[in-house]
């Protein structure tokens, strides 16, 4: 695991959306994760909707289901899941900023955009058919926490799909100076783990896995299955982009 040596609370990260909000949209878009290229062609608004299919065919995601977005951004992927799949969509964010702009461009009902820091907001414990969280756990603190906290909130047989940034086993030293750390300090990344240690963290909190891939040149992610005991919930993985 590779460490910032700083101690980010969400406040900082908080700060972070809300100063650079004119970059991330400029850079970005609406969609504030990476694409899933499948042909190497396709423009980037493209590749970032068919990251966004991908994860909800890996949730199993269907008309009807109530979704948690945790980490929405400005709520690109909820609305998309609300659209292309007819889901019920609970959207999560910690940025002022993004929550407004998310709810100017969906001000009804759903999908439901949340204010709030996952790792202390409310829940209600197994109410949801299926988790998301797309590129937003690299900014958890405690990421078993994070995933104790999915756990409770689905019902048995639902699932969690993670997108996330990893590092690869035992970088070098120039890797961890030169790269990976810079990237922990300016993106308010606590630590950024192995794959290896990101799944590690979800089977502690009661999921097990189903599913573990690494896109590396297309990207990552995370899937976890929720089953009828705390030690038999499976989970896939994926990560968004190994450093090699």
């Amino acid at each position: 695991m590779i460490s910032a040596e700083l101690p980010f609370d969400p406040s900082e990260v908080r700060s972070h959306y809300d100063e650079l909000d004119p970059f991330y949209r400029e850079l970005w878009g609406e969609h504030v994760h990476h694409g899933f290229w499948t042909t190497g062609a396709e423009p980037p608004e493209i590749a970032a909707q068919r990251l966004v299919e991908l994860v909800a065919e890996k949730a199993q995601i269907m008309s009807g289901d109530q979704v948690l977005d945790i980490g929405c951004g400005y709520g690109a992927p909820a609305r998309q899941l609300v659209e292309q799949y007819g889901a019920k969509v609970t959207a999560i964010t910690l940025s002022p900023v993004q929550h407004d702009y998310a709810r100017a461009l969906s001000p009804s009902s759903n999908p439901i955009y949340y204010l709030a820091d996952w790792l202390t907001a409310d829940f209600p414990a197994q109410s949801y058919h299926a988790a998301i969280a797309i590129e937003s756990t690299e900014h958890m603190p405690d990421r078993v926490q994070f995933f104790r906290r999915a756990f409770s909130a689905l019902k048995v047989g639902s699932r969690l799909v993670v997108c996330a940034w990893v590092t690869r086993e035992k970088p070098s030293r120039l890797e961890i100076e030169w790269l990976l750390r810079p990237i922990c300090l300016e993106g308010r990344i606590p630590h950024l783990p192995t794959m290896v240690e990101l799944t590690n963290a979800a089977q502690t909190a009661g999921f097990s896995i189903i599913e573990s891939q690494d896109y590396a040149a297309r990207l990552t992610f995370v899937l976890l299955e929720k089953h009828t005991s705390k030690t038999s919930r499976p989970i896939s993985c994926r990560n968004l982009r190994s450093f090699r």
